[in-house]
């Protein structure tokens, strides 16, 4: 599962890295109402649990891209273990 965020987004997708194929994406782009940064990372990381776990996917590998473990990528990580996945 790799995290990126730009200043107004946040895009997570978890990916088969022997394949080099998306096998799953989730981003901010795709919600209709205005909330704070953290809520919407936070909205994010539900949104890939949920379909990951519709495609059976239960664990993954977490990369955050080099950025620091805190504020919207901790929010994305810590809802997605909250959804259901494992890393």
């Amino acid at each position: 599962m790799t995290v990126f965020r730009s200043n107004k987004q946040i895009y997570v997708q978890i990916v088969d890295d022997s394949i080099g194929k998306t096998l799953v994406a989730a981003s901010s782009l795709g919600l209709t109402e205005k909330i704070a940064k953290k809520e919407q990372a936070s909205k994010v990381g539900e949104i890939i649990a949920k379909k990951a776990q519709e495609k059976g996917i239960a664990s993954v590998v977490f990369d955050r891209n080099g950025y620091l473990y805190h504020g919207r990528i901790k929010e994305v990580a810590d809802a997605a273990r909250n959804g259901g996945l494992k890393f």
